[in-house]
Formats: structure tokens, C-alpha cells, sequence
């Protein structure tokens, strides 16, 4: 069903609230094929080491979503994490059904921080860990992206690692639905980002996508995700 640009909903509504939403349904705008992708050797671990070691000069290209609820700020991380195969690949999950925020999306394993967490690379392996089952003694941790703030108001840090290709996985089936790798090269290919925006209640929500066929299914990357991503292209890209 789809939504009545006309209809009376309030501003701050979450898209994934929006009667009838379907992000797969939203036209696309454009893609940035005129932007250059990053170069496969950029892309090889000794080459993210390097990079996050004297990082450029840059400026993050998406930093803060409309706010959807008046609460304070949450401090939370997620892990980006790197499969170091012949060609890299980042391990992504697909959230359960029921949960209460963002159910069903694609996402990095992630959630907020503990006070019993050191720092916002501790949260994000103990989070992996707790929903995936990632051992963290396979994560090596090369740096961090600039924070990225959600709609509920998760002020969220990007930890990039390298992980080992033999990690073994063990999903936690209360969170995470499944769990799969996508090619680096391919997220990091502009002509794969597409635009998005949508009216409604006097407001307009702009967002990337970025789907990837996995044989026969379609991996649906969109929202915060797709926003972090994006961002990471433009630290790699700088």
C-alpha cells in the first residue's frame, strides 16, 4: 500500500512507522556513477591500516537524521567489520522481525554502550560477540569513522576492523535473523549509492540505498546503515 503524500502524519514519524512504507517501493532518484570508486588495492588491509593511521583531511557526508522521539542521547557503536578474504568483504546482518526498532533491516552488528565498556571499540566487539557470536581475538581494530546520530537519538561511532576469514558465527535468534558478506568494492562504488526522498507531512526524508544481489535474494542496505557506508566511502575516497 502506499503512503498518502497528503495524508496528516506527524513530521517526526520514523519511516519504518509510515503506513504502508516499503523502502524497496521509494523511486530512485539518481546514483553517483560520476563519483570514482575506490581502487581494489585501496581496499586491502595493509591499505586500511595505512589509511586510518594518517587519516586525510575530510569531512563525513552524513552525520545526524531528523529526530523522531525527545529523549536524551544514547551512546552506542557498531562494528564495520572486514573480512580479510583475497577480495575483502564486509559481514553484515539482517535484524529479526519483532524487534521494536528497525526490525527487519540490514545492519551492522551493534548496539549501545555499557558502562562497564572502556571505550567505544570495546562496545562494539562485546556487541558483535553478544549477537553474532564474533570472536574478538579474530577483530582487529583500526579505527573509527566520526559519529553518526539516528533518528531515536543513538549517537553512533563506526569501528572498523579487520577480521580473519575463519571466525565462526553463533547468532543470537532474538536479534539477528541471519548473517552475510558483501564485497567491499562493491559498497565502495558510488554507482551502487541511490538516492532516495520521500514528502510527507510537510517534511521530506532524503536516504541512500545500496541493494546487493546475493544470488537468488536481494540484501536490502538502506537508512543508517547505507549512511555509514557512505561514509566511510568518503574517508577512503579523500
Amino acid at each position: 500500500m502506499p503512503i498518502d503524500p497528503a495524508a496528516t502524519i506527524p513530521p517526526d514519524t520514523p519511516l519504518s512507522k509510515l503506513p504502508g512504507f516499503d523502502p524497496r517501493e521509494v523511486p530512485v532518484l539518481a546514483a553517483d556513477e560520476h563519483l570514482p570508486a575506490i581502487a581494489p588495492a585501496h581496499l586491502a588491509p595493509e591499505a586500511l591500516r595505512q589509511r586510518f593511521a594518517w587519516p586525510p583531511q575530510w569531512q563525513p557526508e552524513l552525520r545526524l537524521e531528523p529526530a523522531f522521539t525527545n529523549r536524551r542521547t544514547a551512546l552506542a557503536s557498531v562494528l564495520i567489520p572486514v573480512v580479510t578474504r583475497e577480495r575483502p568483504m564486509v559481514l553484515l546482518t539482517q535484524r529479526t522481525a519483532h524487534l521494536s526498532t528497525h526490525s527487519g533491516q540490514v545492519a551492522f552488528p551493534g548496539g549501545k554502550r555499557d558502562d562497564t565498556d572502556v571505550d567505544a571499540a570495546d562496545t562494539a566487539l562485546r556487541e558483535a560477540h553478544e549477537e553474532i557470536g564474533l570472536d574478538r581475538a579474530l577483530a582487529e581494530v583500526i579505527g573509527e569513522l566520526p559519529t553518526y546520530t539516528t533518528g531515536t537519538m543513538f549517537v553512533i561511532t563506526p569501528v572498523v576492523a579487520l577480521v580473519r576469514p575463519e571466525y565462526h558465527l553463533a547468532l543470537n535468534a532474538h536479534e539477528v535473523a541471519d548473517a552475510f558478506e558483501v564485497p567491499l568494492d562493491f559498497l565502495m562504488d558510488p554507482a551502487h549509492h541511490r538516492r532516495h526522498a520521500l514528502e510527507f507531512g510537510g517534511s521530506r526524508r532524503e536516504w541512500f540505498s545500496m541493494p546487493y544481489r546475493d544470488g537468488e535474494r536481494e540484501r536490502f542496505i538502506w537508512g543508517a546503515t547505507a549512511g555509514m557506508l557512505r561514509n566511510l566511502y568518503r574517508f577512503l575516497a579523500a
